[in-house]
């Protein structure tokens, strides 16, 4: 076990896990995953589980968790979509129509929330080519579509010029697979942004949006939470940007040689090399 343990909170109340690497790798639980997870659970502890996938409903991950021997719940999922969707509840409750660009299950999200939901493919395209849309959206959500293309970039940045918000689910530039690395939200992202010369909101990692929609919805504050993640880049800087302490653990992207080197606000508040490590370094800060 590496790093500084008088540097966690005195009292922790909250812990929000990364899933990919942290809890599980691929379709499998990282070993020890599913035990420190019933534990804080029948501690008590607030628990959420957080990922700036936008594709998958909440609910899919509930299922996926299940199947792996970690029972939760809807309200302990948070994706960067529900993460959207709680931002623009509490900080931008004037969002009501909604012009998306994402995947099924970002669209399942956004209107089981009440939004007004429109997919950019839905929409009827300008009399001109580039003129105004015939009707106005409050604000663009862009996630990662596989079907993207111009005709979709198109209705968003007309949407955009239209006055509509533009705010990005998460910004991840590339997604990894089995067989190597796709496009990520985050290259659509930057097309709409190059295009319409507006700066997206963005709400996923590294963002602190994310976090600070979680400690805000559970009424905890971020002094008193948590992040368990894999990911210095993401995890560990979208924490210290919310507030929130970070546990690095060394079971996904990050291993000691790279755990050693991290320099500002990428360093955690401590290294584990698995969860049963989390464990140890959580248990005395429950109450």
């Amino acid at each position: 076990m590496i790093g500084g343990m008088a540097e966690l909170p005195p009292r922790v109340r909250l812990v929000i896990f990364d899933l990919d690497g942290v809890i599980y790798r691929g379709s499998d639980p990282v070993p020890g995953s599913p035990e420190l997870v019933a534990w804080l659970h029948a501690t008590g502890t607030a628990v959420r589980f957080a990922t700036n996938n936008s594709m998958v409903t909440r609910a899919g991950y509930v299922e996926r968790l299940g199947a792996m021997g970690i029972p939760t719940t809807v309200e302990e999922i948070v994706t960067s979509t529900s993460a959207t969707v709680e931002h623009l509840r509490r900080h931008a409750p004037e969002v009501r129509s909604v012009l998306a660009i994402g995947a099924d299950g970002m669209r399942e999200e956004l209107t089981t929330a009440g939004l007004d939901v429109v997919m950019a493919d839905a929409v009827e395209p300008p009399t001109h080519p580039g003129g105004p849309l015939l009707r106005r959206f409050d604000a663009v959500v862009v996630g990662l579509d596989p079907l993207v293309d111009y005709a979709r970039l198109a209705i968003a940045m007309s949407a955009v010029a239209g006055g509509a918000q533009l705010v990005a689910t998460n910004a991840d530039t590339r997604y990894p697979t089995p067989a190597g690395f796709l496009p990520g939200a985050g290259s659509i992202v930057a097309a709409l942004a190059t295009a319409t010369g507006v700066t997206p909101e963005v709400i996923g990692k590294p963002a602190p949006a994310m976090f600070r929609a979680i400690t805000e919805a559970s009424g905890i504050p971020a002094a008193e939470c948590v992040v368990v993640g894999d990911n210095p880049d993401a995890d560990v800087v979208g924490a210290h940007r919310a507030g929130c302490a970070a546990i690095l653990v060394l079971t996904g992207v990050a291993d000691a040689a790279l755990a050693a080197g991290l320099r500002g606000e990428r360093v955690p508040e401590a290294v584990a090399a698995g969860p049963a490590e989390v464990r140890v370094l959580l248990e005395p800060r429950l109450s």
